[in-house]
């Protein structure tokens, strides 16, 4: 199956390398341009990506409003958004995470980083770029709770009831950047079991993909961050 790309920044020279670079895979296919997060909506309205890179910093309408904006719909729940940031370590990653993307990756990443940035975002999988570490994400959401940016953790909790024991505990995995495989090990249950524990809690709490379940078990308290 072709993956649909859909490219949206303003710069457009960095957009026409990157058309360049995902149509020269035999998997893939750019259905769209957009210089602004106005028109990247409009395309995924109308061209249906899987993945749209999203450009965090746009004129008009930025990069995190137009992933709210396509999270948001119902009809665009397949799409993918994988926001590019210039610094890896981006004060918008967990905004944009928070906003429904399934990832990040930084511009100056390597062009096979970028090609498996978009086939393990189509596939559902939560993206961090190969330089970040597992603790990322839970630094940012620890700033942003000391500021006291960000839900009511009482409140957030309340979303885990539905969960079972084993699915809260296949989260906690999650969450700490685990993959199926290495989850497996550790619960000493098969791949499949732990894909379907993952699917059932990200049906359960409203998840997009693994990226919104790791946010949800830090913001519920499930997980505690660390901040080094």
């Amino acid at each position: 199956m072709t993956i649909r790309v859909l490219l949206a920044d303003d710069q457009t020279l960095l957009r026409s390398a990157f058309r360049v670079l995902v149509d020269s895979e035999p998997d893939m296919e750019v259905v769209g341009e957009a210089a602004d997060g106005a028109q990247a909506v409009a395309l995924a309205r109308t061209a249906r990506p899987d993945v749209v890179l999203m450009d965090i910093r746009m004129p008009g309408t930025d990069g995190l409003a137009a992933t709210r904006m396509i999270s948001a719909e119902p009809d665009l729940a397949g799409v993918h958004v994988v926001m590019l940031t210039t610094f890896e370590v981006d004060e918008y990653v967990v905004q944009s995470l928070r906003a429904g993307a399934s990832g990040f990756l930084g511009k100056g990443a390597e062009p096979e980083e970028l090609l498996n940035a978009i086939r393990i975002a189509a596939a559902g999988d939560a993206l961090l770029s190969p330089v970040a570490t597992k603790g990322l994400i839970a630094t940012f959401l620890a700033q942003a709770a000391s500021s006291g940016d960000g839900p009511d953790p009482a409140v957030s909790s309340e979303r885990l009831d539905a969960l079972t024991v084993r699915e809260r505990e296949v989260l906690v995995l999650v969450a700490g950047g685990h993959s199926n495989d290495e989850i497996a090990e550790r619960l000493q249950v098969s791949p499949l079991t732990v894909k379907t524990h993952v699917n059932r809690a990200m049906a359960k709490l409203g998840a997009r993909d693994r990226a919104q379940l790791v946010v949800i078990a830090y913001e519920s308290g499930l997980v505690r961050p660390r901040v080094e």
